[in-house]
């Protein structure tokens, strides 16, 4: 399997199979902590929009960083930033300095990570097998997470924040290992033309941090007060979703390598509208809020493989991948803070939780239009 060939995108993807245990054991349960420390729900929304909007006023000092240093140092730096949120984390205790002090540290983070893990992605994946190399690295976060919100569930529970939240900082910065035999790629210090060839990017994009956060943030809070804010429960039901994706493998990714995107754009966006609109009903009970959050597994890895194929290819194609994906990543962060703003307002005034599960919704159609041109009629 000559995807399998490219080094350098093999370590990127094992170093997100081993984030995505972190993510899974401690960021999955970011909100819903936040919740059971105190902090109320629309503030939980609202910390949440004040991380993506510190991300968006700092992703731009990027670029003089990777120009001067290249993408591999800055992706070591910030896989290794990441592990810092989560000792921050565990001394939330409401609203309190230390969660004006996690959520810095958590915007910062995340920007120190994420622009040049995307930009290194692109530029040194091949364009003939995006499809299965975006979908590798989406399997292997799927098994990850099977386990992994078991794991973070009984640690919260017996061990209690401290002891889990540094757990999970130990493995966030045990995934910086694959990275270090990396090669390193530089960054132009000029790129006629890149800021305008990454509009398109940036518009798909934003279009993803809406979904994402309708899809993501606000339905994890949704669900956590339908199960009764228990640890145990969210966190199995997770793992049932983990388990889910899991299963899905790498079927899509192949399918839009040979030439089937536009199918694999349709399935994914309609299973995804059906979800979020079963999602939003479910609500209320939690066994069913519990199984329309495992049909939601198989949402990911049927859109990740088209939407990143679009993405990274035309930040590949772009005079420069990094300035692309600082671009099309501060097009997330507008899309999510609209979103979880929205949420905010919507929680303040005492609309109904399934009202926030729905806002999404939209995003399913607007984010499949958008990939639909991308991929040739076959």
């Amino acid at each position: 399997m000559s995807f399998f060939g490219n080094d350098a995108i093999n370590r990127v993807n094992l170093q997100s199979g081993v984030q995505a245990l972190a993510q899974g054991a401690g960021g999955l349960f970011l909100l819903v902590f936040l919740i059971r420390q105190g902090v109320p729900v629309p503030l939980a929304f609202l910390t949440q929009a004040a991380i993506v909007a510190v991300r968006f006023a700092v992703r731009p000092v990027m670029l003089p960083l990777a120009i001067r240093f290249g993408l591999k140092p800055l992706l070591v730096a910030g896989t290794l930033a990441m592990a810092a949120q989560f000792p921050l984390l565990a001394e939330v205790r409401g609203v309190d300095p230390a969660l004006l002090a996690f959520g810095l540290v958590c915007a910062l983070a995340d920007v120190l990570f994420y622009v040049p893990r995307n930009a290194y992605f692109a530029a040194a994946g091949d364009a003939e097998h995006r499809g299965k190399q975006v979908a590798i690295g989406q399997a292997l976060e799927a098994a990850a997470s099977v386990v992994a919100p078991l794991l973070g569930a009984w640690g919260l529970m017996t061990a209690g924040p401290r002891w889990t939240f540094a757990a999970v900082a130990l493995i966030q910065a045990a995934s910086v290992l694959p990275l270090l035999g990396l090669p390193n790629i530089a960054v132009a210090r000029n790129a006629p033309g890149a800021w305008q060839a990454a509009r398109p990017a940036a518009a798909i994009i934003a279009v993803d941090g809406w979904f994402d956060a309708g899809f993501l943030y606000v339905w994890q809070v949704a669900l956590f007060l339908t199960l009764g804010q228990s640890y145990a429960a969210y966190g199995g039901v997770m793992a049932l979703a983990g388990l889910v994706g899991a299963i899905c493998g790498l079927t899509i990714g192949h399918h839009v390598d040979l030439g089937h995107g536009r199918r694999a754009v349709l399935i994914a966006y309609g299973i995804a509208a059906a979800v979020m609109a079963l999602r939003a009903a479910s609500l209320g009970s939690p066994w069913l809020a519990g199984l329309a959050n495992a049909a939601g597994g198989v949402v990911f890895p049927l859109i990740v493989p088209p939407l990143g194929t679009v993405t990274h290819n035309l930040a590949k194609a772009s005079p420069c991948p990094l300035r692309n994906k600082i671009a099309s990543e501060g097009g997330w962060d507008v899309g999510c803070f609209a979103v979880c703003v929205a949420a905010a307002a919507l929680a303040w005034g005492g609309a109904p939780s399934w009202s926030w599960a729905l806002l999404g919704l939209p995003a399913a159609a607007v984010g499949g239009r958008l990939l639909w041109p991308y991929f040739p009629r076959t």
